[in-house]
């Protein structure tokens, strides 16, 4: 194990830390004796009644810190590094990888490729296991972390090797088997790509993998996304609508057959898949309480029941008011529909919608949140835009008003001379985003892991 350095960064107002005096600056040793590898330790031995921790001051004073708290009570420390540890970057060479299609001169940090299996417990990423030691099995098993998502995409080792490039990539279903027979709760996905991955390959993929099941609880079919900066990379190409009806045929076959033994449909079709498809999207109990939403599975569908239960609650009036939204081109039909249904119930709400073509990536990239803020400059240029413009929250850089491209929401503001409100992901701000209310907070069963951004929202 290589040596950390956990600095503190912040200590919360009232809490044990700030009780002991501990103070920004400072540095977490040890707890209980043990060295920490990184946040995992540091949850998992903060947890018990009674601890023992070593701080070093910046002075080089070390502190023998004594508490008795309640199980499981927070210590209230911060650290300047979330993680506690560095991030791991991807081994692989994925013939599908999206880093692989950006454009030179973009913000430097979405060009690294992570590939760290923390950020599955903490961010719901999902991760290749292709890094993953045998230690770092044993410490999932040891404090029962759950869910892990894994990116299969094949259970075809020479495949998975071939494409992820990487000859150790195949190797990965020991660890599988180790975290199933732990019962440590899983979720998977398999990104599907034209003539490598797909027909008798994905059947054998989803029947080697239901040998996992329960604890692999769902996995999820998406399609590769293919931007236009390809040059030297692997050529692949756009599903048809008459693929995608097969890749749903496939989908659709094991749900039948899955569910009545599991209670669990198991294997599930993206957004996308049944869009290109031209095909309605499932009902809702289907989708197994949204296992998947962060890969866009059911994203369309439970918006949907969202905005149906939110305007449940209004009555309607008469309110005059002109405004418009601009989304992707895959879920521009869909938003149409939902404001559709708020016009009924408003009718004298005049909603202005403008569907943007991705410029910036090519045409094939359809999903929201990979849209630009000067492709929305260049399309909205001249449009009728009301009294406010609302744009999906997942356009934006995490915590910050920025777009992909670093063109900043106020920049839109400035050049349409309107408000621009950016919409939660939930159905409730969608529907008072229209009314220009205030929407009231939500828990509804949206099973999403905890995100350091929003990038989910309208994201098909």
């Amino acid at each position: 194990m290589k040596n950390c350095r956990h600095r503190i960064s912040q200590v919360k107002e009232g809490s044990i830390a700030w009780e002991l005096e501990i103070e920004p600056g400072d540095e977490l040793l040890s707890i209980n004796g043990e060295a920490i590898e990184d946040v995992f330790d540091y949850h998992y031995l903060v947890n018990d009644e009674e601890l023992e921790l070593l701080i070093c001051k910046p002075n080089g004073e070390e502190w023998e810190l004594e508490i008795e708290k309640d199980l499981e009570e927070d210590l209230g420390l911060e650290f300047e590094n979330s993680l506690m540890d560095e991030y791991r970057s991807c081994r692989n060479h994925c013939v599908f990888c999206f880093i692989d299609q950006m454009p030179p001169g973009m913000r430097e940090t979405l060009y690294f490729k992570d590939d760290d299996s923390r950020l599955s417990f903490l961010q719901g990423n999902y991760v290749t296991l292709t890094n993953m030691s045998d230690h770092d099995i044993d410490r999932i098993i040891r404090y029962h972390l759950g869910p892990i998502n894994i990116s299969f995409q094949t259970t075809n080792p020479k495949l998975r090797c071939e494409m992820l490039h990487n000859r150790f990539a195949g190797d990965i279903f020991p660890k599988v088997q180790r975290l199933y027979e732990a019962g440590i709760e899983m979720n998977g996905q398999i990104v599907l790509c034209k003539g490598l991955n797909d027909k008798a390959e994905l059947e054998r993929s989803i029947s080697d993998l239901t040998k996992y099941l329960p604890h692999l609880r769902s996995v999820s079919v998406v399609p590769v996304g293919l931007s236009k900066y390809r040059e030297g990379l692997y050529p692949l190409e756009p599903f048809t609508k008459e693929e995608a009806e097969q890749v749903i045929n496939t989908i659709e076959a094991w749900q039948k057959k899955l569910f009545p033994q599991y209670g669990l449909h198991f294997i599930h079709a993206s957004d996308e898949w049944y869009l290109l498809a031209g095909q309605e999207l499932p009902e809702e109990a289907r989708y197994d309480g949204y296992l998947q939403l962060e890969n866009g599975v059911g994203m369309l569908r439970l918006l949907k029941e969202e905005v149906t239960a939110e305007l449940e609650k209004h009555s309607g009036d008469q309110r005059t008011r002109r405004i418009s939204f601009a989304t992707g081109r895959l879920a521009y039909p869909y938003i149409k529909k939902y404001a559709e249904q708020i016009q009924k119930k408003y009718p004298n709400l005049e909603i202005l919608g403008y569907e943007i073509r991705n410029d910036f990536f090519g045409e094939l990239i359809t999903v929201s949140g990979l849209l630009t803020g000067q492709d929305l400059m260049a399309q909205l240029s001249g449009k009728d835009l009301g009294e406010c413009l609302l744009l999906p929250c997942n356009l934006l850089r995490s915590g910050e008003d920025i777009f992909l491209d670093d063109v900043q929401v106020k920049t839109l503001e400035e050049r349409f001379r309107v408000p621009v409100r950016i919409v939660e992901e939930d159905g409730a701000d969608f529907v008072t985003a229209f009314l220009e209310e205030e929407a009231e907070p939500t828990h509804k069963r949206r099973q999403m892991y905890e995100q350091t951004d929003c990038s989910n929202s309208w994201k098909a």
